[in-house]
């Protein structure tokens, strides 16, 4: 596969130092960037055009959220995983809406960034466990959305399954036997019954209300 570039944003440098020690080891990934802060990564970042970017949700002057909302208006293809020392629902849930394809605890071992950036690199979206597990915990179930998971056809919901097995279009049509076009008109209608606005939304949708389990 091609090589990797990272662009790796937190204020606390030591964080930074051992994160990027830690990958710098792992083949797959060529260049590794180093920010303090959110503005000078959205400064370089229409020039140099990272693979994959690593943004620390709590910094000072702009915040990872603001962040990853404004780097997308820059380069709407930038992926982003978003890094976190609190697994609280606010924060990942305005960070997914912001746009992030994933979200890591920074207790994380190694192999699960490793993971993380492989998954999102291959168009796919990753949580760390814990926040998985947290969702599932945390989920509430009002009328309105019992009613929004009962207007999801069976169908819908086979597709919904294996988007969150992190199968794509073109392998969800061969393991239902039906064309990749139609898979993507019923990958358009959960993103619009969810009021989803990417596969990451999706995912924690169907984690919160129990379609899949973790």
């Amino acid at each position: 596969m091609e090589k990797i570039s990272v662009f790796l944003v937190d204020d606390h440098a030591l964080f930074r130092q051992g994160l990027r020690m830690l990958l710098s080891r792992t083949d797959f990934i060529d260049e590794i960037t180093e920010f303090g802060d959110a503005r000078s990564m959205l400064k370089a970042l229409p020039e140099k055009k990272p693979t994959i970017v690593l943004l620390d949700i709590e910094m000072p002057v702009m915040n990872g959220i603001e962040a990853c909302s404004e780097a997308l208006k820059i380069d709407p293809e930038t992926l982003i995983i978003a890094l976190s020392m609190y697994g609280d629902d606010e924060y990942y849930y305005r960070m997914i809406a912001a746009g992030a394809r994933g979200f890591l605890l920074k207790n994380s071992e190694i192999d699960q960034v490793e993971e993380a950036i492989l998954k999102v690199c291959r168009g796919g979206s990753y949580f760390s466990p814990e926040i998985l597990m947290n969702l599932v915990k945390n989920k509430l179930r009002t009328d309105e959305q019992q009613q929004l998971i009962q207007s999801l056809t069976e169908r819908e919901l086979e597709v919904l399954r294996l988007i969150c097995q992190g199968q794509n279009n073109q392998e969800i049509g061969e393991k239902l036997f039906i064309s990749k076009r139609t898979v993507e008109k019923h990958r358009e209608n959960l993103l619009s019954k969810t009021h989803s606005n990417n596969t990451a939304s999706l995912i924690v949708f169907a984690v919160k209300h129990k379609i899949v389990q973790v």
